[in-house]
């Protein structure tokens, strides 16, 4: 019986979601030094990435400190402490503030970018439970 192998663009699908995970984890981790860079959702997209890519990353991250430190709370509490939602939130609105600035009147896309921040808004005070 011949063995399966997966096609040409599984293995071309499967490391573009490898180089986003490494490219997500990687951001994550530099967001812990600046907190211009917010980690826990750079961290939720690797986990993401790395169950879509690659099993065994996906267990390996699973099982790292930076996983249990800044995400593994937070996926099993569905919850996040005040602090760290402020931050996440204040993080998000600078970045958004800056995009539109460099857009410099280009009222389409400052648009798309301030419903996407009125959504981010929304689900950070209403879909995420806060920690007492």
């Amino acid at each position: 019986m011949p063995s399966f192998r997966a096609a040409p663009w599984h293995r071309i699908f499967q490391a573009c979601w490898l180089a986003l995970g490494f490219a997500s984890l990687a951001l994550g981790t530099i967001g812990i030094f600046l907190p211009i860079l917010p980690t826990v959702p750079f961290y939720m997209l690797t986990l993401f990435c790395f169950a879509k890519g690659s099993a065994r990353l996906h267990r390996w991250f699973q099982q790292s400190d930076l996983y249990k430190k800044h995400l593994a709370d937070f996926l099993e509490k569905k919850s996040m402490p005040l602090k760290t939602k402020a931050v996440i939130m204040s993080t998000v609105t600078m970045m958004m503030a800056f995009a539109v600035w460099l857009m410099d009147a280009s009222w389409p896309a400052s648009l798309v970018v301030a419903m996407v921040w009125c959504i981010h808004v929304l689900y950070f005070l209403f879909a995420i439970k806060t920690e007492s």
